[in-house]
């Protein structure tokens, strides 16, 4: 599908009189100079939503588009549409494209990162973004266990730092049944800290990152376990935690 997308996406650059070359893209307006993909995305990736098509097909160019380009600018564009007065996407569609995505061999680091600063850290939209992307599969996740699922798993997991703990703790104790998702859960406990919206319980998280198998020499492991065994929730509303607990595991 991922493919059938980025084709579909190419042939509506073209249409716009952009085409790819070496190195780069070009305009027609301006053939002699060479566009990054970042200048591509910024200069077009909104014009996708004013196309006079189902609003379900504009999604799915939206994330062709990503495909070709893997830039951040086509997610923001994305979200940016189904806040709109015309939105919201159509959800299916919207979280589908995400769920294909994640799923990949080929991670687009355009992706998690647009979940991280885009729905995870607007918890107006958190709950139902984590839900979508992880939270109500995470059951089928443990029982098949395939390399897709495994992939999105471990993709959410490590951004998930700013989801509501409440929300995200259910999933995080079903996870712990898969080990090869273990350093994915240590990077979301890590991330749960030091994001500026990172939210966790700290006995909860400690209790977790206890039962985790995880390398002898994983790097900040020690300090973690320090800073929630003494209580605290998030770097920024602990000032000098993280700083204190590094020089005691020195």
């Amino acid at each position: 599908m991922q493919n059938k997308d980025a084709e579909v996406a190419r042939r509506w650059l073209a249409d716009q009189g952009v085409s790819q070359v070496r190195g780069g893209w070009v305009s027609d307006e301006e053939p002699d100079v060479v566009l990054t993909a970042n200048q591509v995305a910024h200069s077009w990736a909104a014009d996708v939503f004013a196309e006079d098509v189902e609003a379900a097909d504009q999604v799915r160019l939206a994330f062709g588009l990503l495909d070709l380009l893997d830039e951040y600018w086509v997610t923001y564009e994305i979200r940016i549409a189904d806040d709109s007065a015309e939105g919201p996407l159509p959800a299916d569609v919207l979280w589908d494209g995400y769920r294909q995505r994640l799923e990949a061999e080929r991670g687009l680091g355009a992706v998690a990162y647009s979940l991280w600063v885009d729905w995870f850290e607007d918890h107006t939209t958190s709950d139902t973004a984590f839900a979508e992307v992880l939270g109500s599969d995470i059951d089928r996740v443990v029982a098949d266990r395939s390399e897709p699922l495994i992939r999105r798993a471990r993709r959410v997991l490590e951004c998930s730092g700013p989801v509501r703990w409440g929300v995200k703790e259910p999933t995080y104790r079903t996870a712990l049944r898969v080990p090869a998702l273990h350093c994915a859960l240590f990077r979301g406990l890590l991330t749960s800290f030091h994001d500026l919206y990172g939210d966790l319980e700290p006995a909860a998280a400690l209790a977790l990152l206890d039962q985790l198998d995880l390398p002898a020499n994983t790097r900040h492991r020690a300090e973690l376990r320090h800073v929630l065994t003494a209580g605290h929730r998030n770097h920024y509303r602990s000032a000098g935690a993280w700083e204190a607990a590094v020089r005691s595991c020195s």
